[in-house]
């Protein structure tokens, strides 16, 4: 697994902390079929996916009754775009929500999210209910998620995570990913795309229709997607399955069932740091042509993933007050993350014991050879989050519990190279394709397993008073955290862990002024639990010393934060605008450490940090055909304390964190007046620091996406067929689109004791160039 990468939508829903959210028309819209036609207001129409081109902003914002921020984009937004976008891509023009990707087109799991300035291991990401970051790391990979055909809405909610949620990431808000709901009508929608990059990708959903009496109804969909690296050589492929079965009865039950297959090889982007990125720009890729003794050569970093995961949400009406909701949720993934590097044919090191092998290795040079460095990780998980709501006049109570079981183990082996270059399996299903010792067993250069298990009850309390235009909701969590590993190297630590447990209280309030206005505001507490990478040490295999030290001692990340806000709801125009504050202790940032060749997922404990600031979005519905949409953030990130490193401390108090670009906004404007439509974006994001000690920085950038498209007459059973066409950075602007892998401090700093702290250049993610996807597709 790559450690270096990272139901139906209600009209309310009850949550754990006792937050309403109230989808506006946009959500109650549902997923409408290809055969049904939906009106809404003067100038509405039914596309074949759903859309119905009244959605002020053009999709991009939609009513939000709840205490606490929230953006949400929705059909009328993601259908105009690149159907290979993924979930990161589509909020991209959200308030607070920056992107940086490798990738135009979206396959790449180089993709980076933040949130205020908090890194997308400090956000939560949700499918139906279902968490989607890796367990271990906490990193998400959107390219794998459902394909975006498939997607009713996606909204990011900026504060914090709802007490029901199963996440243990989620101090930087959520990501929530809701899944169309089959049609009750058979049928199905196709499409099909070719643009840069020889990129090809095809896609295709059949839907059953209510079956009969039972009442059931459900979809199949298949995608296949491919296309070459935008920069260098390897080409990404991709396949993908999606499945979901409804069922609804009576007043307020509901079950369903959504399954997910995804199986893809995507080739990675070298990620520079700021020099090289000076020198070379584009051109910084790994090698095109293999000769003897090259560690960095492409194929050595081929990332294969597959996946399968499921949910199963149910909501029952057990009394006219009492109704239990349950989401169960199992998932397995397993892949690769390569890299090259050198191995010497002796004197070689498994934890602290040597290896007595001489190995006889292909392509070897004075007593070495190059070879592709493994990171092998298999994930089992499974969770449960039962909870049960009384209703009693204005006061509404919920109880419930979250119990998730992970079980992953995670493996360094090494893979020897053919002639050419080409490792032997970059799947490694056989251990024999990887170099093996006199006694059979694998060359590794990590070998652990790990098993964590989370336990959470949680309590909300919503209160409605004033005939409901004040609502007060009062939550308590108690998270309890077991993570208990082994390592199977000889000589090395053998087991490690921690149990925490933290008490998450929070309280919000939302007072509705008028039929247009709305005042909000909220205090919320979240933790991040510390990731596996803290737990063991990395061992050197040329030595047998330790590259870096475990920290067992790693407190959890701690943060509260406060929120007020102002919404405005009119018959044209839709707003926001809301403050925020947050206090962390044991801020934690991650990184990446060197495994000899390989990357793993590493984090440095930046100590205190207060951040705050204010967002704001505004969309207008539509008006002559058009919907403009602008958002904007302006942020103060800064660290509280200085840092340690070795024996001294970094002076870092009252620098700028890392990540945390002072302003960005973005302006969209839609056109669509049922046959041509369009749709104009421009993101900016300011200069963002990469060190703690604010001694390098990357410099502001502005992306700007188009779309063009003409709707079509019926043709025979294709219905309200579609040609589209989506441009990726119009301009084909070159910048570093974010921060990969921060560091303390890039230049040589005298540390508060005199100590000369020597520096580490960060490095950063290349954003992609110029792209064009034409897609055709329809309905039948």
């Amino acid at each position: 697994m790559d450690k270096v990468r990272r139901a139906q939508v209600c009209a309310f829903s009850v949550v754990g902390a006792g937050l309403i959210a109230i989808g506006g028309p946009a959500a109650a819209q549902g997923a409408q079929g290809a055969e049904q036609i939906v009106v809404e207001g003067q100038g509405g129409f039914d596309s074949a996916d759903g859309v119905h081109g009244t959605a002020p902003g053009g999709g991009l914002i939609s009513v939000q009754t709840g205490p606490q921020s929230s953006s949400e984009v929705t059909r009328d937004f993601i259908q105009k775009q690149s159907p290979s976008a993924n979930a990161f891509q589509l909020i991209s023009l959200v308030p607070g929500a920056n992107v940086s990707t490798a990738d135009p087109l979206g396959l790449s799991t180089q993709v980076g999210l933040t949130v205020r300035g908090l890194g997308e291991t400090e956000i939560g990401t949700l499918l139906d209910g279902m968490p989607l970051n890796d367990a271990a790391y906490y990193n998400s990979y959107p390219s794998q998620f459902i394909d975006s055909e498939n997607l009713e809405s996606v909204s990011l909610a900026q504060g914090s995570a709802d007490l029901d949620a199963p996440l243990l990431n989620a101090a930087g808000g959520v990501l929530s990913l809701m899944s169309r709901d089959p049609s009750g009508h058979a049928g199905g929608f196709i499409d099909g795309s070719y643009g840069s990059y020889h990129s090809n990708r095809e896609f295709i959903r059949l839907e059953s229709g209510t079956l009969g009496a039972s009442g059931l109804r459900a979809y199949l969909s298949y995608s296949h997607a491919a296309a070459d690296n935008a920069r260098g050589e390897g080409r990404d492929k991709r396949q993908h399955v999606d499945f979901k079965l409804v069922r609804e009865w009576g007043d307020g039950n509901d079950a369903s069932l959504l399954v997910t297959w995804h199986d893809a090889v995507t080739t990675s982007y070298p990620e520079p740091d700021l020099a090289d990125w000076h020198a070379y720009g584009f051109s910084n890729n790994y090698d095109g042509t293999f000769s003897p003794g090259d560690a960095n050569y492409w194929r050595l970093y081929q990332q294969p993933y597959r996946l399968v995961y499921g949910a199963l949400p149910l909501h029952i009406t057990l009394t006219p007050h009492l109704h239990l909701s349950l989401t169960a949720y199992a998932q397995y993934g397993y892949g690769n993350s390569p890299g090259g590097t050198t191995l010497s044919t002796s004197g070689l090191f498994e934890g602290t014991q040597p290896v007595p092998d001489t190995l006889s290795l292909p392509g070897t040079v004075d007593g070495s050879a190059a070879v592709e460095a493994d990171y092998v990780g298999q994930t089992w998980r499974s969770g449960v989050v039962p909870s049960i709501t009384w209703d009693a006049g204005p006061q509404h109570l919920t109880l419930g519990a979250w119990y998730e079981y992970v079980d992953e183990h995670d493996t360094q082996p090494f893979s020897a190279l053919s002639p050419d270059g080409t490792p032997a399996d970059i799947w490694l299903d056989l251990p024999n394709s990887t170099i093996l010792l006199s006694d059979g067993r694998q060359l590794l250069a990590s070998d652990t397993h790990m098993i964590t298990q989370t336990n959470a009850v949680f309590v909300s309390d919503r209160i409605d008073l004033l005939s409901s235009r004040l609502t007060l909701d009062l939550g308590f969590k108690e998270a309890m955290v077991s993570r208990q590993g082994w390592n199977g190297l000889p000589g090395a630590q053998y087991r490690s862990g921690f149990n925490d447990a933290e008490p998450l209280p929070r309280i919000a309030v939302r007072y509705r002024i008028d039929a247009h206005n709305q005042l909000f505001a909220n205090a919320t507490t979240n933790f991040l639990a510390p990731s596996e990478s803290t737990l063991f040490a990395t061992y050197d295999p040329s030595s047998g010393e330790v590259a870096s030290a475990a920290n067992t001692d790693l407190r959890p990340e701690y943060s509260i934060a406060e929120e007020l806000g102002w919404r405005y709801a009119g018959d044209r125009l839709l707003g926001s605008l809301t403050l925020f504050n947050y206090n962390f202790t044991n801020r934690q940032v991650s990184t990446v450490l060197d495994l000899n060749g390989a990357l793993i997922g590493g984090t440095v404990n930046a100590g205190g940090q207060t951040s705050r600031g204010i967002d704001t979005e505004f969309g207008l519905r539509p008006w002559h055909h058009l919907s403009p949409y602008v958002s904007g953030e302006y942020l103060q990130a800064t660290i509280d304390n200085d840092i340690q490193s070795g024996g001294d401390l970094l002076p870092t108090a009252g620098k700028t964190a890392v990540g945390s670009p002072r302003w960005s906004g973005a302006v969209g404007l839609t056109y669509d007046d049922g046959t041509l439509f369009g749709v104009v974006s421009v993101k900016y994001t300011g200069p963002q620091y990469a060190t703690f000690m604010d001694d390098e920085r990357i410099s502001d950038h502005t992306q700007a996406d188009m779309t063009l498209g003409v709707r079509l007459p019926n043709i025979a059973s294709a219905q309200h067929p579609e040609l589209r066409l989506n441009i990726v950075n119009l301009t084909d602007s070159a910048f570093l689109s974010g921060v990969a892998n921060p560091t303390t401090n890039a230049q040589n700093t005298i540390g508060r004791y005199g100590t000369v702290i020597a520096g580490t250049s960060p490095t950063y993610l290349v954003g992609g160039g110029f792209a064009a996807l034409l897609t055709a597709s329809a309905g039948f």
